[in-house]
């Protein structure tokens, strides 16, 4: 059981930095005195670190394998992850009332939502295609815990905020009536530019920071 210690103790302090700085009487102060946006880039920061752990710390873990590993399952990460991390770089700090991560609600236009018009919950889709797409090339229990978990949270987070949203705001039913359209500008061709580049960087650190190579 002392193998599994620090897997178990990098998912509680994951759903920690979760729960506790988005709470009203920790993050209220928090964004007084750096910002809004200051708030996002290190809630964002502290996600990453906390959730690179949690993966070394699955690796770590006692082997338990549920099922072999196949060449052909490298082939799903590796071609699911450049959407996943565009859906990122075109929805992150952007307006979206409807979801969690929007920066500047007030300005979100129905008419033109952007990434919002195709998929509601960018973030969450994103969270949900990573995990589903690493959850194939690793049959280790561990891994199928954290991958299975995370997919599951993603989905039913979709749900949820669903639900809440459509009780809060009275003009839900509208907003999710977005244009369905493909609207080329500057900034989206900048974010889409970034979104390659990510997953360029992501393919280079996978080994010396996961220890696996992504590559066939």
């Amino acid at each position: 059981m002392t193998g599994w210690f620090e897997f178990i103790a990098a998912f509680a302090v994951f759903f920690a930095s979760h729960m506790i700085p988005i709470r009203p009487g920790v993050k209220g102060p928090i964004v007084a005195r750096i910002g809004a946006r200051g708030f996002t880039i290190l809630y964002s920061l502290l996600s990453v670190l906390v959730l690179i752990w949690l993966i070394v710390a699955a690796g770590r873990a006692p082997t338990v394998l549920l099922w072999d590993w196949a060449p052909w399952q490298v082939h799903v990460p590796l071609s699911l992850m450049l959407p996943a991390v565009l859906l990122v770089t075109m929805s992150i700090g952007r307006p979206n009332p409807l979801s969690f991560g929007g920066l500047n609600n007030e300005r979100f236009d129905p008419d033109r939502p952007g990434i919002v018009g195709w998929v509601r919950h960018p973030l969450l889709m994103a969270f949900a295609i990573w995990a589903g797409a690493h959850l194939v090339p690793n049959g280790n229990l561990a891994h199928v815990i954290l991958f299975g978990l995370f997919l599951g949270f993603a989905l039913l987070g979709m749900r949820l905020i669903d639900r809440r949203k459509r009780r809060l705001m009275p003009d839900w039913e509208r907003l999710t009536k977005t244009a369905r359209r493909i609207e080329i500008t500057p900034g989206g061709l900048l974010r889409f530019a970034l979104g390659c580049g990510i997953y360029g960087l992501l393919l280079w650190l996978h080994t010396p920071v996961i220890g696996v190579s992504p590559l066939p």
